[in-house]
């Protein structure tokens, strides 16, 4: 296994639609999932899309901390996970905002709107198929991840680039603005995926 370089913001391959992967099985690709994995054990994150470690694969790793996990019964502590090809769907309305950072864009932080409940589809790492129902920091960080393989960074999905800056300043000078949050979690931490 390699720690991989990451890709900062800027760089092409973040604003490219991945390539979907034919055989999760392909030794090449467990190769791929394998350094991601270590990659972002190392980074410090709790997500990583290949396209972040310059690899155009509809690839994500991923993990929710126990610490992180809400009421919410569709949230909790989620064991590094790998989806393949995924795809996404909201379920309701209901968004809510949170601070997020991203590996690809170090010391950031920005307020992102997410759906607060979504189901995800895909493959593991092994081929199986998956489908979960995700709530609270579960479905920030799919959210996130996908995003990462659609050529979508989360400044783009931000609605006040005013509560945009940098990690530490932010926590010295907290702003003042309230959040949308769902009802049953007051998380606004956050994690860089």
């Amino acid at each position: 296994m390699s720690i991989l370089k990451i890709a900062r913001m800027g760089h092409p391959v973040l604003r490219k639609v991945s390539a979907r992967v034919e055989n999760p099985l392909d030794p090449e690709i467990q190769r791929l999932i394998a350094d991601m994995k270590e990659t972002m054990k190392d980074a410090g994150g709790v997500g990583l899309a290949a396209p972040q470690v310059f690899q155009s694969k509809a690839i994500m790793v991923f993990h929710v901390p126990s610490f992180r996990k809400s009421d919410d019964p569709d949230d909790g502590d989620i064991p590094l996970s790998v989806l393949v090809n995924p795809t996404i769907e909201a379920i309701g309305d209901e968004v809510v905002d949170g601070w997020e950072g991203c590996l690809s864009i170090p010391g950031l932080q920005g307020v992102v709107p997410r759906w607060n409940k979504i189901r995800y589809r895909g493959l593991d790492e092994k081929g199986n198929e998956i489908e979960r129902t995700a709530g609270g920091f579960h479905a920030r960080v799919v959210q996130h991840e996908y995003d990462h393989l659609i050529g979508v960074m989360y400044p783009e999905r931000m609605e006040d680039m005013t509560l945009l800056g940098f990690a530490e300043e932010l926590r010295e000078n907290p702003p003042e603005t309230p959040l949308r949050q769902a009802e049953s979690t007051d998380d606004d931490e956050s994690e860089e995926a």
